[in-house]
């Protein structure tokens, strides 16, 4: 045990992880040159389409130093603010983290968060100056920033490059003796950590852990703490770059086990395994429960697809475990689910998902945050749908949640930061300069207002040098009003939103304009509404496609012509009374990118 090492990768997006990664499965032989590729960990298409990694993948490699043999356990996490959790739970297996920082950007937000999650659990940090072969490198000052911070010794710090592999040597050397070996009593009652599960059609559930104490053997009755449920362990392994299959995985080790589960409801992430006979006196405290900042409905298209949208969502929230959901229905698009998520890319990235591995074409609604909603009797309830609200005369208060931004980003774009994080209510609470032309800006904003579109403006302001992160900071009473959009006077309950009283007209205009545009013209006008409660506060119409009736008619008496209009427009009047209209999804995206 005592060569083993467990170890996380961590860092702001797009500093250099996957790449690094993929220099030390080379070194280590883990993976031959043919299989070779570039971000070889990140499997998922998504994930290398956009560049980015969304899932933490755990590989094992083995390293020769001074006539020793070492395991060594990677663990590569997503740096995207949206997939934080993802990387709670990496940390929560490991002994040490290796902190990357891009040379030529400097520290960034996320990279402050993740390393205060390592900080927060005892790990060993390993600090890593990246991509120094870049022209644009500045190793000298980033180093600095890097000492400010972690207060650690300048010849601590690793230059590297993931791109030529430089330094990589050293980073191997310094996790064999910086990080410690994990602590353990192989004969002790069996502990093990779940820190990840996947779906597999033929295997059932295969559940990836770290043993903390004792020794699991192929063949044992195991049992779940959480759920309860036993099982036969049927195989057990250590995760190279596929899936193998060992006899034994004793304390300190990261494995897998495939012990036949069908149902994703049996399999909790950061549940404890133990063994039958000779259980543990207590469960291993896993991670906090994850809270979802977004709340979107997800609504099958065809309504008979319901069950498989629910089976669906089970399996992903396997391998995803900071999605949640909860059944609901709307009187515009049936049946569907009120889903939770950690932010908008996620988001994106869950609506992909169901549609890439499960073929689930889905209709999103306009995304909300949860209010707390307090009734003139002193209850309160939690609303996450703005058709849950209750009737406004009942109503005494409405509190909207809050969070604490930090945002790091180059003096030069101050001005126009400041001036958005006014734009959405924020409040200053203190700006100071880190280094050298580098400032952190503290805000108190609601989060209703960065739901939608906060992120990628920041981004577009600061030429994508701004790096923003974020957590909860209590509710706060707040003006809220439900805007409701109506179509021929019915309301369209998926297009509801709650937004604050001073932004509704506003909002609700442009909404209007934009849906004007997206709908298609059907044989009968269609008036667009806005309304808060009865007061309609902005109207558009779509003409009606018109026949026309009166080209038979060569001069003649205008009564004539009044005749055929006459009776065209019955007709209409007819046709609107048992026209519908259709929503098209294209509408209910367009709402989130509204500008």
């Amino acid at each position: 045990m005592k060569n083993i090492r467990n170890f996380c990768i961590i860092a702001h997006i797009d500093h250099g992880k996957s790449t690094l990664a993929d220099r030390l499965l080379e070194r280590t032989h883990t993976i031959s040159s043919k299989d070779m590729e570039a971000q070889v960990l990140d499997d998922m298409d998504l994930e290398r389409e956009r560049g980015i990694t969304i899932k933490s993948h755990a590989i094992q490699m083995n390293w020769t130093q001074d006539n020793e043999h070492y395991i060594l356990n990677l663990i590569d996490t997503p740096g995207h603010v949206d997939f934080s959790y993802e990387v709670s739970r990496s940390i929560a297996a490991c002994e040490g983290a290796l902190l990357i920082v891009d040379a030529s950007q400097g520290i960034q937000a996320q990279t402050i968060s993740n390393l205060y999650m390592a900080i927060e659990n005892d790990l060993e940090i390993i600090p890593v100056l990246n991509k120094c072969d870049l022209e644009s490198a500045n190793p000298d000052e980033v180093e600095d920033q890097i000492i400010d911070l972690l207060g650690c010794k300048r010849e601590d710090i690793i230059r590297a490059s993931g791109k030529t592999g430089m330094g990589v040597d050293e980073i191997l050397k310094a996790i064999v003796e910086r990080i410690p070996a994990p602590t353990g009593d192989p004969d002790a009652p069996l502990q093990a950590l779940i820190f990840d599960s996947v779906f597999n059609p033929f295997r059932g559930i295969i559940a990836y852990y770290k043993v903390i104490n004792g020794t699991l053997h192929t063949d044992d009755f195991v049992k779940f703490v959480a759920t309860g449920k036993e099982y036969h362990a049927d195989e057990i392994g250590v995760l190279k770059l596929d899936m193998k299959p060992v006899k034994e995985i004793s304390a300190g080790n990261v494995g897998y086990i495939i012990s036949g589960i069908k149902t994703s409801r049996e399999v909790k992430v950061g549940d404890t395994i133990t063994h039958v006979s000779n259980p543990c006196l207590e469960a291993i405290d896993g991670f906090e429960e994850v809270k979802p900042m977004v709340f979107a409905g997800v609504y099958p298209i065809e309504t008979e697809d319901f069950e498989n949208l629910r089976a669906s969502l089970e399996k992903l929230q396997l391998n995803d475990a900071s999605l949640t959901f909860q059944p609901e229905s709307s009187a515009a698009l049936g049946f569907g689910f009120r889903c939770g998520f950690l932010g908008l890319l996620h988001m994106e990235i869950v609506q992909e998902r169901l549609s890439r591995e499960f073929g689930m074409e889905v209709i999103t609604t306009v995304p909300n945050v949860s209010y707390l909603v307090y009734d003139k009797k002193g209850n309160v309830s939690e609303v996450h749908n703005p058709s849950g609200l209750p009737e406004i005369t009942l109503i005494d208060h409405i509190e909207e949640p809050y969070i604490r931004a930090t945002i790091i980003t180059q003096a030069d774009y101050i001005g126009p930061i400041m001036t958005l994080c006014l734009g959405k209510r924020g409040e200053l609470v203190k700006q100071e300069y880190i280094s050298g032309n580098r400032m952190e800006i503290t805000f108190d904003m609601p989060l209703g207002e960065i739901v939608i579109d906060f992120y990628d403006k920041l981004k577009s302001i600061s030429k994508g040098y701004a790096s923003f992160d974020y957590h909860l900071n209590g509710f706060r009473e707040s003006k809220l009003v439900k805007l409701d959009i109506l179509l021929n006077g019915e309301s369209v309950d998926a297009l509801s939103t709650l937004t604050h009283a001073d932004n509704a007209v506003r909002f609700g205009r442009r909404m209007c304009e934009k849906l004007k545009e997206l709908i298609p013209r059907q044989q009968f006008d269609i008036a667009i509404q806005a309304a808060i409660g009865a007061k309609i506060i902005a109207r558009e119409t779509i003409k009606a496609v018109r026949k026309d009736v009166t080209a038979k008619c060569y001069g003649g008496d205008i009564s004539r012509k009044r005749k055929l209009l006459e009776k065209q427009k019955a007709g209409k009047k007819r046709m609107k009374q048992i026209g519908s209209v259709e929503v098209p999804q294209k509408a209910f995206l367009a709402v989130l990118k509204l500008d």
